[in-house]
């Protein structure tokens, strides 16, 4: 079901189809990366604070979440990289996902504690940056913001919180967010803040998703080895079994919008992932095309 357009690769992330070609950053080796639909790679950004969110602006500029020093970078013409946007005193944990809308703003989430270091999960923000390059706090209270969605009106911010097994949905009002509201419901949230304890108790824990012109959402579940394609109110409408490989982020593309590209990787464990390279990009067509953004 599944073909491997590219391998060999530390741990794949944040997948955005641009201009014919996917860009994703490869954490654990620094560097945001473009492969074409044949398979050849492009170096595009190497980033020592591993790159985490990507995001295109209106004017094809592209913007990188520096994940360790938690700073927004805008990659220039002549492939420099310049500091856009220091989040350092917002955001309390590493960088993660990041959604760059019509406007040019810049959605982004963090973990909100210590992943790597055993720490107890807490709450955290959603920032928004502004086209000027502003940054301030857009939502609180979210469990492990992570993937995110607009829908093609630019009316609805779909974000998954992998530690609360649920996707989470704000009205967007100019630059501005609504109260959350639950999309999508894949279970209680756990009743410890133990992230081992927890994971267990995740029915699905979504990690990067993308959303199509039925309004669904695919879903990497991150501790589940599968794609799950969500309609809101959360039926599953289908679901694609990754060979037993965990998967951490999709995004539809290719030509006509319907090949699902997959970030999979047998651990994202620093160590593991860092010394073996052995995550990998896995596409496979569906029936519905991209909408919306990313």
């Amino acid at each position: 079901m599944f073909t491997t357009l590219v391998s060999g690769l530390s741990f794949t992330e944040c997948p955005r189809w641009h201009d014919g070609r996917l860009y994703f950053s490869d954490f654990f080796t620094n560097r945001v990366l473009a492969v074409s639909p044949g398979g050849k790679i492009e170096v595009v950004a190497s980033v020592p604070g591993r790159p985490a969110g990507l995001g295109f602006q209106p004017d094809g500029g592209l913007l990188i979440a520096s994940m360790l020093d938690r700073q927004i970078l805008c990659r220039e013409p002549d492939g420099s990289l310049r500091q856009y946007a220091d989040l350092s005193a917002l955001a309390p944990g590493f960088l993660n996902d990041m959604l760059v809308d019509p406007e040019g703003r810049a959605w982004v989430g963090n973990f909100g504690f210590d992943l790597y270091g055993g720490a107890p999960a807490c709450p955290t923000v959603l920032l928004c940056i502004d086209s000027d390059g502003t940054a301030r706090v857009a939502a609180e209270g979210l469990g492990f913001p992570n993937g995110m969605a607009l829908t093609p009106d630019g009316s609805t911010l779909i974000v998954a919180e992998t530690l609360m097994n649920r996707l989470s949905a704000f009205r967007v009002i100019g630059g501005s967010l609504g109260a959350r509201n639950t999309w999508a419901s894949f279970g209680a949230a756990p009743s410890t803040t133990n992230v081992t304890e927890m994971i267990p108790q995740l029915a699905v824990a979504p990690d990067g998703i993308c959303l199509d012109a039925e309004g669904a959402v695919w879903v990497a579940d991150a501790f589940h080895p599968r794609l799950l394609r969500i309609a809101e109110g959360g039926e599953v409408l289908a679901e694609l079994p990754t060979d037993g490989v965990p998967v951490f982020a999709c995004m539809l593309g290719g030509h006509d919008g319907c090949t699902l590209f997959a970030c999979v990787a047998p651990s994202f464990e620093p160590e593991q992932a860092a010394a073996h390279h052995r995550a990998s990009i896995i596409t496979t067509r569906v029936a519905v095309p991209r909408a919306g953004l990313p």
